[in-house]
């Protein structure tokens, strides 16, 4: 954040307390008769499916980790990330109107196999009029309803107990052949 921007934001901020349910809400929303406790507690709820898009953005199109070395390009890499992300959820709501359900309902990671497979095969000619059955294939695995779920917020997995590799591959190598492993 730059300075001018920094120094454009209001010096404080006026908040709403909502309670719904046991949990206790705090919005900038502050009219009640524009938004409604309901309305929150339903948009809190929503929350649910923005951490399911970030988790299938970075394990399933694997965006875990950046591969580009500059900024710029580690940019670039994202938005092209963004790019598949929202063509695979294109698919995914044209396959969702063919079925009659929700786009919610279907698989993002089933998607993208289809899609990888659709690609790999060369089913993908304009002259293939196939597309409704890659539609067909994509609307027949739907995902379970799950309101309300509740999910810890903790790693699984343990870090790995290597070092970072922070020399070039090389100059490693020579160490280690020189000193071996530490």
């Amino acid at each position: 954040m730059s300075r001018e921007d920094y120094a454009a934001l209001p010096e404080e901020l006026i908040l709403r307390e909502v309670k719904v349910g046991k949990k206790v809400l705090v919005t900038t929303l502050l009219c009640p008769r524009k938004v409604c406790k309901r309305a929150l507690g339903q948009l809190f709820r929503q929350r649910w499916n923005v951490e399911i898009d970030l988790r299938a953005i970075k394990t399933t199109l694997q965006m875990a980790e950046l591969s580009c070395n500059t900024p710029q390009m580690n940019e670039k890499e994202v938005w092209v990330h963004c790019l598949a992300y929202n063509l695979i959820r294109l698919l995914m709501a044209q396959a969702a109107v063919q079925a009659a359900v929700h786009p919610r309902q279907l698989s993002f990671k089933h998607t993208v196999q289809l899609w990888s497979e659709w690609i790999a095969r060369g089913l993908c000619k304009p002259s293939n009029t196939s597309i409704g059955l890659l539609f067909r294939l994509i609307g027949q695995l739907r995902v379970g309803n799950r309101p309300g779920r509740i999910e810890p917020r903790a790693r699984k997995r343990r870090p790995k107990p290597y070092p970072w590799l922070k020399i070039p591959r090389p100059t490693a190598r020579l160490r280690i052949a020189a000193h071996g492993h530490a």
